[in-house]
């Protein structure tokens, strides 16, 4: 076991593979699990600055799809919802998201409300492709400009 373990963070240790290591990272930090995937972005553009359209363009991938992920949670959790009385505060923001409609996913990339706020989308059936876009176009936008301000605006 102690063998297949060494040889996994072997194949996922950076700079080597870091891009595989980004994009799981990215994963994982889209979904409801507290990680942050900014500091393995930053870290790896400041081994290989040569690689800034990759890494940015793996990790909007990577949180995209644990955003998709988050949206069918939420798909599959409508029907236990369902079950209980809401109050008056969480009906007005579900009534907010429906008018907003998949345009609301644009706000994924917000810290706290992002990631839950897809799994809202999935439970209030959004149509999945175009939360996904949206979800891709708002955590493109927070890779790329969080990255341009930390590697070429305030480099030190």
């Amino acid at each position: 076991m102690q063998a297949w373990l060494d040889s996994l963070l072997a194949l996922l240790a950076l700079p080597q593979y870091g891009l595989s290591t980004l994009f799981v990272v990215a994963f994982v930090s889209a979904t409801l699990l507290p990680l942050g995937s900014e500091p393995a972005l930053f870290g790896l553009l400041r081994l290989n600055p040569g690689m800034f359209w990759p890494a940015v363009l793996v990790a909007t991938a990577g949180n995209t799809l644990g955003g998709a992920l988050d949206w069918w949670l939420g798909y599959g959790a409508h029907k236990v919802a369902d079950k209980y009385t809401h109050s008056t505060h969480h009906m007005r923001v579900l009534a907010w998201l429906e008018k907003l409609g998949p345009k609301a996913c644009l706000l994924s990339w917000l810290p706290l409300v992002g990631d839950p706020l897809c799994a809202v989308a999935g439970w209030l059936r959004l149509p999945f492709w175009p939360c996904v876009g949206y979800m891709a176009i708002g955590k493109f936008a927070r890779y790329f400009f969080m990255t341009v301000a930390l590697l070429y605006i305030w480099p030190n």
